[in-house]
């Protein structure tokens, strides 16, 4: 029992195995068409050699074409030629022996007929004969039979080439028709009929058909076709294995060519094209390397020249602070004492306060850009809860937005967990953002809107104050840029504060955009992983801003601005909401 089970076992698995490469194969045959396609669209030594080989076998087509049906006409033309001088002769011959006898009764014109059929057979190539009488012959004027050899007994003389030969009767005219011939096999061959009328004196009309086979002709023709396809396929193979060849030599060097490219344009600059001959691809890996040496002396002079650029704000910032420190006091002595100065003594120690603590704000700008272009700065990562971060901020800015008229509103209906953020940095971003939402606000009122979802955290700080262009939009992170140079500063900044805040966002590895429009003010959103390191996937706070329609939301109390305005005193143990029975996620 054990020994019979074992091969009914082997026998399924086989069949489990062959069920197996069938769906295999198809899949395999399925992937062929996109392969293809790729190798076309990769490759150009592909296209090449498949054009190459395309154009070849159309020219090679024709010319086997072309060839093979001139040679099929000169062979039938050149055999038919033949045949007719052949049955010309025969029927000569026979017309020679009927006017040269005196038969007069029915045996003898049967007896002529013989004589003139074995003179035939003697003096023609073909043992294909028929002798009829002709259409319209008095029957009655002799009692001869018609003959003729079996294979012209099968209908294969036409009626329209007996009625061409009986309308050419008393002339020595030869008709010929092609024909299909029976042969010895059971098959069929080419043929040709060849028809010339006959008359034999007292005897009446008669018609004689020979019969040619031109299976001959046939098997040269058909040895000539295999003999140029099979040319044609060598010549094509020939010529394939030449393009792949001449193709090979002169795309090796593109493709070397590219991949030092490729490298070069990664940073390394050391690689160079092999430089080999003489030749014009000799000439280009020359031209090639003498470009990336130049490149390279290029770049390099440019990266010193950035280190030195860099050292020096670095050293200059650095070697600035001792004085400035010194400044910075005598001018806070002064400050101190101003008003027990002359009043213009007093403005002027005023003005030195304030653009002494300007000159220390750009001087810690420049520091905090040196380290961002040396690429020396680095996260202090904590969990930090991005609400409570906000509302130190607005704290902060409560101040000058209270004395610009501007008022401002939180809302947070997610980001009340704890993220890992660096908290000086991101405090600062929002700090700059919440500046310049001031700045520009017109007295408006001003929203920090607060959200995540499951992958990043958002906060976005909008203001409807006199908005930007487009083209004022793209440039607004660009160090030291003013949208308006002629406008003054309300709360002072050094220009530094939204390129050092898109850094920050970078190093966190999120992102800072902007949305403005003239007159509808402008919305700037900082978007970061909820996990330092992911990706940030979509941001869950719109940009534009759903309110881009609105121009004083104070007066506005639709659903989409906050339903209570910020309160100090909030300690946001629980999301604030748009309306009560508002779901959000990710919070």
């Amino acid at each position: 029992m054990a020994t019979s089970a074992a091969p009914a076992r082997t026998s399924r698995s086989s069949r489990s195995g062959r069920s197996h490469i069938g769906p295999f194969l198809a899949r395999e045959w399925r992937a062929w068409p996109r392969q293809i396609v790729g190798w076309w669209r990769l490759s150009l030594q592909f296209r090449t050699i498949v054009i190459t080989i395309g154009l070849t076998t159309v020219a090679l087509l024709g010319a086997g074409i072309y060839t093979s049906v001139s040679i099929g006409n000169d062979l039938f033309h050149s055999r038919l030629n033949q045949v007719l001088l052949d049955a010309n002769q025969a029927a000569k011959t026979a017309q020679t022996i009927f006017d040269a006898s005196d038969s007069s009764n029915d045996g003898s014109v049967s007896t002529l007929l013989n004589s003139a059929q074995t003179k035939i057979t003697s003096s023609s190539s073909s043992r294909l004969i028929a002798i009829y009488a002709a259409p319209g012959q008095d029957q009655t004027a002799t009692s001869f039979l018609p003959f003729a050899s079996p294979a012209l007994t099968t209908g294969v003389v036409s009626d329209d080439l007996k009625a061409e030969v009986t309308a050419g009767a008393g002339t020595q005219t030869l008709y010929w028709q092609s024909v299909v011939l029976p042969n010895g096999s059971g098959g069929t061959d080419p043929g040709i009929i060849v028809g010339s009328p006959l008359s034999i004196p007292s005897g009446g009309q008669y018609q004689l058909y020979l019969g040619y086979n031109l299976a001959d002709s046939a098997q040269t023709l058909s040895f000539v076709q295999q003999t140029l396809w099979i040319a044609g396929l060598l010549l094509t193979l020939l010529i394939a294995l030449v393009a792949w060849v001449i193709v090979r030599l002169v795309i090796e060097p593109i493709k070397v060519a590219a991949e030092v490219s490729e490298k070069l344009a990664d940073g390394e600059l050391e690689v160079r094209i092999p430089e080999k001959g003489d030749d014009i691809i000799a000439t280009l890996a020359r031209s090639f390397n003498g470009m990336a040496d130049s490149m390279q002396g290029q770049i390099t002079q440019l990266a010193e020249l950035s280190q030195l650029q860099q050292r020096f704000v670095s050293d200059v910032s650095h070697e600035l602070r001792t004085p400035l420190t010194t400044i910075r006091l005598a001018g806070d002595l002064l400050y101190d004492k101003r008003e027990s100065f002359e009043p213009a003594i007093g403005r002027t120690a005023e003005l030195l306060h304030t653009q002494t603590v300007r000159f220390e704000l750009l001087l810690s700008d420049l520091l905090e850009i040196s380290r961002f272009d040396a690429g020396s700065a680095d996260l202090n990562i904590e969990p930090t809860s991005l609400v409570r971060l906000a509302v130190d901020a607005i704290d902060q800015m409560r101040p000058l937005a209270e004395a610009a008229g501007s008022e401002m509103r939180i809302f947070a209906p997610g980001g009340h967990v704890e993220v890992e953020i660096d908290a000086r940095r991101i405090r600062r971003i929002v700090t700059n953002l919440l500046g310049n939402a001031i700045e520009h606000g017109e007295g408006r009122a001003i929203l920090v809107s607060i959200d995540s979802n499951v992958s990043a955290i958002a906060i976005a700080v909008r203001d409807y104050g006199i908005g930007m262009s487009t083209e004022d939009a793209e440039r607004v992170f660009e160090r030291f840029w003013r949208a308006d140079p002629s406008r003054k500063r309300t709360i002072g900044g050094t220009g530094l504060g939204l390129a050092i805040s898109l850094e920050d966002a970078t190093l966190h590895g999120g992102q800072l955009e902007v949305w403005s429009e003239p007159g509808a003010g402008s919305c700037f959103r900082l978007t970061l992983p909820r996990v330092h390191g992911r990706p940030v996937g979509t941001s869950p706070l719109p940009l534009p801003p759903e309110d881009t329609d609105e121009s004083d939301p104070v007066e506005d109390t639709g659903a989409h601005l906050l339903t209570r305005s910020y309160d100090p005193t909030h300690t946001f143990d629980e999301p604030v909401e748009l309306q009560p029975d508002a779901e959000r996620a990710g919070g």
